[in-house]
């Protein structure tokens, strides 16, 4: 049985022994096997003939200091075979000693580990690898982080810098309209003044003459008359001037009187170009500047005035309409005046665009009528145009008594 035993340890490990010199006694097959060397090449040699030369020597004096102190030493120790080929064994070393207690041999036992080994390192490889991916993809992040960041502190820059620039060209263009609104006003103002300043001149004429006569009677009424004309003219102005007034101030006012006196300044172009205008008005209430609101009828009428000449439409009507809707006042102004074409429609309220003869229209009175109702009123107008007929929507929140007065 003892040599069963031993034939089934020298068929499954790699066996050999030494004398207390370290040269080799005996090998078994696998020895030969893994080595490369046969029987006879390795008998009677010392046994660093497969030591690899990567090995340290350091590793070879702790292995004889252990082995000749009597234990047994435990190792995984890196050989060369006889072609140059690495290999990589678990070597167990056992001093075998005699009777009396000394060293007589050294029986070496192994088994082959050097695929385990090789994949080990392959492994720790990888893992250093995925190491430094790791940490070129932190720092890559780190690097990326970096940049957009700067990217977005840049971006907000930028765009702090394009809204400067476009709130500074709607200062630009609301002062230019200012001035085309002033413009068209001073020109309203002298069409309204040329009857009023020749009924005067006659008035002052007459009274001049009822003066030579001696007529007091008839004086006192042609200074009267005369005092009444006056008295229209300055209203005249009044009524262009209010809504130029620096004051932003809102309060609470009646819709239908600020159409109302859009349609008195207008009074005299709307019968001189013969336009019907039509109302229905609700009570409605709403919070801001009733001058405002004026401005853009008064935009509106003139607009629809220009349109009707435009294309020659001899019955001119104008419809303006005023109702609640649910927590708006809905205004509606509407007009026969041909519609606006289907391409145009979309650019009505942009800057400087105009339907009108460069000579006759600015393009910037729609362009502050939208910026009224939505700036100034917190409304929307939009526009529709459908049959020869354009229809303009004005919404604007509901403002309630109460709400003012608690202000």
């Amino acid at each position: 049985m003892l040599e069963q035993y031993k034939e089934a340890i020298e068929k499954s490990n790699i066996i050999s022994k030494t004398d207390v010199n370290g040269i080799i006694t005996f090998v078994n097959d696998e020895f030969c096997k893994i080595s490369g060397y046969t029987k006879e090449e390795l008998l009677g040699k010392n046994h660093n003939i497969v030591r690899h030369p990567d090995v340290p020597a350091s590793v070879f004096r702790a292995l004889w200091e252990t082995i000749k102190a009597k234990k047994t030493y435990k190792a995984t120790v890196k050989n060369r075979a006889k072609d140059g080929r690495t290999f990589y064994v678990n070597t167990t070393v056992i001093p075998i000693l005699d009777k009396k207690n000394n060293i007589e041999e050294f029986v070496a036992i192994r088994y082959d580990v050097t695929k385990e080994v090789f994949y080990k390192k392959s492994l720790e490889q990888k893992e250093r690898e995925l190491q430094e991916l790791n940490e070129n993809l932190e720092k890559r992040v780190q690097e990326k982080t970096k940049e957009l960041k700067e990217l977005n502190e840049t971006l907000e820059r930028r765009v702090r810098e394009e809204i400067a620039k476009n709130e500074e060209k709607q200062k630009v263009m609301f002062w230019q309209s200012r001035l085309a609104s002033l413009g068209e006003m001073l020109a309203n103002i002298a069409h309204q003044w040329r009857q009023p300043l020749t009924e005067l001149s006659l008035t002052l004429f007459s009274l001049k003459k009822a003066a030579v006569n001696g007529n007091i009677q008839e004086l006192e009424n042609l200074y009267s008359e005369s005092k009444a004309i006056i008295q229209n003219m300055s209203t005249t102005i009044d009524d262009f001037t209010n809504f130029f007034k620096p004051t932003k101030h809102k309060h609470c006012f009646k819709v239908a009187e600020s159409i109302n006196e859009s349609l008195n300044i207008l009074e005299k172009i709307i019968i001189k170009e013969m336009i019907s205008v039509h109302t229905e008005f609700e009570d409605v209430e709403v919070l801001g500047s009733a001058n405002e609101l004026t401005q853009v009828i008064i935009n509106l009428i003139q607009n629809s005035k220009d349109a009707f000449l435009q294309s020659s439409v001899l019955l001119k009507e104008i419809y303006i309409g005023v109702k609640k809707e649910q927590d708006f006042a809905l205004i509606t102004f509407e007009d026969n005046a041909g519609g606006i074409q289907e391409k145009e429609i979309y650019k009505i309220f942009e800057p400087y665009f105009t339907t009108k003869h460069s000579s006759s229209g600015t393009g910037l009175g729609l362009f502050m009528s939208k910026m009224i109702c939505e700036q100034g009123l917190n409304g929307s107008i939009d526009v529709f145009s459908k049959r020869g007929r354009t229809k303009f929507s004005i919404k604007i929140p509901l403002q309630k008594r109460s709400t003012e007065n608690a202000k």
